[in-house]
């Protein structure tokens, strides 16, 4: 590839379909979160700069939470009277009083904006692919196929820390081949836990199977150094280039690390970025690594403090799933973390508290594949893939519901079975909630119809909000401290406002489903749990799901405040920006 290459996507006319695109969702997502309050102008609304010599007007339909659904191609600005091009940049630079944006984190929002516009550019270059060919496509596929990130984060592909070379080898959407790169870590430093029935040697001879384990065996004892003493750990390539070959200098010249080279397997980056599906063995485990790379409001490390607990926790909560009759009846699963290996640099320990990015640089993972657990018949497609929309307008939601064969009423009730009722079932019998955003459940599928759930990424996600809970020592850390009026947020953010609101409004706009008809069944689904457990009718009291309104969760309003950690991990609760309240669209349903 040459100089040129690299940037051969970043032609004008994808710059300015990139920008138009990301300044309708500024536009709508900053409206939502009330940081901007558009005035109605005849059939338009409006925003006004801050200096009040320009501004932005568009038409937009208003929908159920306060959702508004702007029309791109509606968008005009003007400056001085004057109607000039569309750039998000100048979009936050003129607002940036209104939306809040200090001096110190502007610049930094405003390279998180421009990486993300460059993504999408990338993403403009790619083959169309209908809606109706993905839904009919492998898991894979889909996971590289989609085109917009996170439905509410504005600023959601930053990724900071890529150079373009970095981006187009390991972005999701670049579906590149990527081979990992393996570190053997003295034991002195590093840790490695799993889950019941699991043994080291064995385990990694497995996932790297033997001819591999006796390669790097023998760059060891090579070097004089017995492969007994180490672990293996596997690192993202970036990581290996960017940080441990220079920030971790000290432990690889004493022999503490020692890099042994590329796995044999080929993976591909999910949605996450940070973790890897294995494409030579797709029945192998995903592998879970550090990334020091700043994306949405936190550097992706991995604590390999937190590391140890981890296959504890996932057998817990398996069991609890397997033990408990309403869980099973939905089919839910979970895709458990069966082992983990951290690394421990004393120094930066012993320099920076325990939630620290220094302290996160060095640990990994490995979690099941959910592809071993299909019937026949049955495919996968991350839960996020359900607000994908094409270059048409139409949805992976409409798409499969098309397949189905089913009123969109049905299969709606049969996706929410699986999806919603374990989230209620969790929350009300258990106090436990999860952090089920699209890209953390995935779907199986048969026949476009949703068949059951599968959870994931369960150690860093989970908590227990009941300060009264018996849990196993190992489990202890899941419990937190929340306030009784904002428990029931983890439900009405997590899975009203930040995904419902999508998939409803985007159901409506293609005709598919009324937004009416969308929160009914929502509400019907709801009731038929709560009439499957009368014992738990107290707390159905408590905890009212059909209350007139919930308070305003604002993601947006946390990047903006502070993107390099938008949440204080040692008060999640009490980082939360929390403005008004939202209509609930099921009360008196």
């Amino acid at each position: 590839m040459t100089l040129a290459d690299a940037v051969a996507h970043l032609s004008p006319e994808r710059w300015e379909k990139a920008n138009r695109q990301l300044i309708r969702k500024a536009l709508a997502e900053f409206a939502h979160e009330r940081l901007l309050a558009p005035e109605k102008d005849g059939d338009e609304y409006v925003v006004r700069s801050d200096d009040g010599l320009g501004g932005y007007r568009f038409t937009a339909t208003r929908r159920a939470l306060d959702h508004w659904q702007v029309d791109a191609d509606s968008i005009t600005r003007t400056r001085d009277g004057r109607e000039v091009p569309l750039a998000a940049l100048d979009f936050f630079i003129e607002l940036r009083k209104t939306l809040g944006l200090s001096e110190e984190i502007l610049p930094v929002y405003l390279e998180e904006i421009s990486s993300t516009l460059s993504g999408t550019c990338y993403k403009l270059t790619k083959p169309q692919t209908p809606v109706a060919e993905l839904a009919r496509s492998g898991f894979q596929a889909i996971e590289t196929g989609m085109t917009e990130g996170h439905p509410c984060f504005v600023a959601n592909n930053g990724r900071l820390g890529f150079g373009i070379h970095e981006y187009l080898a390991y972005a999701p959407e670049t579906a590149s081949p990527v081979r990992l790169v393996w570190l053997a870590a003295h034991r002195s430093r590093a840790a490695f836990t799993a889950g019941v029935g699991i043994e080291y040697e064995s385990f990694v001879r497995d996932e790297l199977g033997a001819p591999t384990v006796e390669r790097f065996d023998k760059q060891l004892t090579d070097r004089g150094l017995d492969p007994a003493d180490y672990l293996l750990i596997p690192v993202h390539p970036w990581q290996w280039w960017n940080k441990l070959a220079v920030t971790f200098a000290a432990e690889v010249a004493r022999g503490h690390l020692v890099c042994l080279g590329e796995g044999d397997d080929e993976y591909l980056a999910q949605q996450s970025i940070r973790t890897f599906f294995n494409s030579s063995h797709p029945e192998k485990h995903y592998v879970k690594t550090a990334l020091s790379v700043l994306n949405m409001g936190f550097m992706r490390g991995l604590s390999a403090a937190y590391m140890e607990a981890t296959p504890a926790i996932n057998d817990w909560l398996a069991q609890l799933i397997e033990g408990d009759p309403v869980l099973r009846s939905t089919g839910l699963t979970i895709i458990r973390e069966r082992a983990a290996v951290g690394y421990r640099h004393l120094e930066y320990e012993a320099a920076t508290d325990r939630y620290s990015p220094y302290r996160k640089m060095l640990a990994a993972l490995w979690r099941e594949s959910p592809v071993s657990s299909l019937r026949d018949g049955e495919s996968l497609a991350t839960m996020a893939s359900l607000v994908h929309v094409d270059h048409e307008g139409a949805s992976f939601a409409g798409a499969l519901i098309q397949q189905s064969g089913l009123t969109p009423t049905e299969w709606l009730r049969r996706y929410l079975t699986a999806y919603l009722t374990p989230l209620l079932h969790s929350f009300y019998a258990y106090d436990l909630v999860f952090m089920p955003h699209g890209e953390n459940v995935i779907l199986v599928l048969k026949d476009g119809v949703v068949q059951r759930a599968i959870y994931k990424d369960i150690a860093e996600e989970i908590a227990v909000m009941d300060p009264e809970a018996v849990l196993p020592p190992t489990v202890e850390r899941l419990r937190v401290e929340v306030p009784d009026d904002k428990k029931l947020l983890s439900i009405f953010t997590d899975v009203f406002d930040c995904f419902f609101r999508f998939l409803a409004a985007n159901l409506a706009e293609e005709g598919i489903l009324e937004e009416d008809d969308f929160w009914r069944t929502v509400a019907e689904v709801t009731r038929d749990y709560q009439h499957s457990v009368p014992e738990l009718a107290d707390k159905f009291k408590q905890y009212d799901m059909f209350a007139p309104e919930f308070a305003l969760s604002c993601l947006n309003r946390l990047q903006l405040r502070n993107n390099r950690q938008m949440v204080d991990l040692a008060d999640p609760a009490g980082a939360l920006q929390l403005i008004g309240n939202l209509e609930n669209p099921i009360a008196g349903l």
